[in-house]
């Protein structure tokens, strides 16, 4: 009996591992799915500086057969035995050892199944092992500006950066390069027009790519502009006929905020901009003290342009359109984008042109045509410039190329 008991068990331990041997004899022939692989320490596009800590890991339902590293096509690691489900396989790529600048790097893992089914992976990345150096483009880093208007500093730096912004009147301004593959960086830092003047310090903060960081100490002088002032008389029926055809102004405002906000730090425009109209007169020049019975006291912050009514208004620049709307204010009111939060702005206009929120749009291109929509005594165009949602000369930007 005891004989009897021990042949079965020896029987169906015997069936046991014909059948799990057959069942992976099955899987070394019919496996079809590759190896999971992760790569930890370096990633797609980074900058790395010293020695990169890399680890390889993965996993495969039948067995993970050997693996494989490759850096700018030459072997670091070739056909490393594995023979297990899951492995974690820490390796090195010392930069120091590599030029700086661009690199790529491939992993590859093969499973010990019959048809070797493998995954590949592979990226590129950065070596910077330059120390960072920068210095601004001008001898003397003391500036003049006149409140109201684009202080615009430049620097230039001996590698590609990750970030760089000024600090300057309670501001954070970011920087942008001066054009594909230039190393010279530049910012545009509005001044209100109620800037007190005076000597103000601003820091430039500068991070390349690796993340070693430098810092520029500057000055500028902010200088008082002679601001005109006007008595302006507004019609009180207009007002009321418009209160009920647009937008309250706070929301003009909060859209104004938004658009700024989402504005990329990249530049869309090249040279100075346009005039956006055929323009016979400045009616009210930037930054003119206004006094009217029905606003009030207040700094009119853009300037006023007399032309033909209903003539065309073209984009003052390369842009996108980022507000179509009316307002009971600014009538209506066309917005375009040029990039680094620098916002331009139409008002009044009597009919908008054949565009739409999120068109791009080139200099020149028509975006309405001159009205006295909103509040407006007569026809003309309001244009208006804001860097970060702080308006600024727009006349600045047709005689200068920022």
């Amino acid at each position: 009996m005891v004989f009897s008991r021990a042949k079965t068990a020896l029987s169906i331990a015997v069936l046991l591992l014909v059948g799990f041997g057959g069942y992976r004899l099955v899987r070394y022939f019919t496996d079809l799915t590759a190896p999971l692989v992760s790569l930890a320490g370096v990633e797609q596009g980074g900058a790395y500086a010293g020695d990169i800590a890399c680890t390889l890991s993965g996993s495969d339902g039948y067995r993970v057969g050997s693996l494989s590293v490759w850096l700018d096509g030459g072997p670091l690691v070739e056909n490393y035995s594995i023979g297990r489900k899951h492995f974690e396989y820490p390796f090195t790529v010392a930069t120091k050892s590599l030029a700086d600048g661009e690199h790529l790097l491939r992993v590859e893992v093969q499973d010990s199944s019959f048809r070797k089914n493998k995954t590949s992976r592979e990226l590129t990345f950065f070596v910077d092992n330059v120390p960072l150096q920068t210095a601004f483009t001008v001898s003397d880093a003391t500036y003049k500006v006149f409140q109201g208007h684009t202080l615009h500093v430049q620097f230039q730096s001996n590698k590609p950066l990750r970030e760089a912004y000024v600090q300057a009147l309670s501001g954070k301004y970011p920087c942008v390069s001066e054009g594909a593959g230039s190393q010279i960086y530049e910012c545009f830092v509005p001044i209100k027009s109620d800037e007190h003047p005076s000597e103000y310090p601003f820091s430039l903060v500068i991070t390349d790519r690796v993340g070693n960081r430098g810092q520029l100490e500057g000055k500028m002088n902010v200088v008082m502009y002679p601001f005109k002032n006007q008595v302006l008389g507004l019609n009180k029926e207009k007002m009321k006929e418009e209160e009920l055809k647009g937008l309250p102004e706070r929301k003009f405002e909060e859209d104004a905020a938004r658009v700024a906000s989402a504005s990329p730090n990249q530049k869309f425009w090249k040279g100075a901009f346009y005039v956006p109209c055929d323009l016979k007169g400045i009616t009210t020049e930037f930054g003119t003290l206004r006094v009217s019975q029905q606003r009030g006291k207040y700094r009119h912050d853009a300037v006023d342009i007399s032309a033909m009514p209903k003539s065309v208004i073209w984009a003052a620049q390369d842009g996108t359109v980022v507000l179509k709307e009316r307002y009971v204010h600014s009538g209506n009111t066309m917005a375009l984008d040029h990039g680094c939060g620098v916002i331009s702005f139409y008002f009044h206009l009597d009919s908008f042109g054949d565009v739409k929120v999120g068109d791009k749009i080139r200099k020149g291109k028509p975006v309405g045509t001159l009205g006295m929509t909103g509040y407006a005594s007569g026809y003309h165009l309001h244009w208006e410039i804001r860097i970060h949602n702080i308006a600024v000369d727009p006349m600045q930007w047709t005689h200068y190329d920022f």
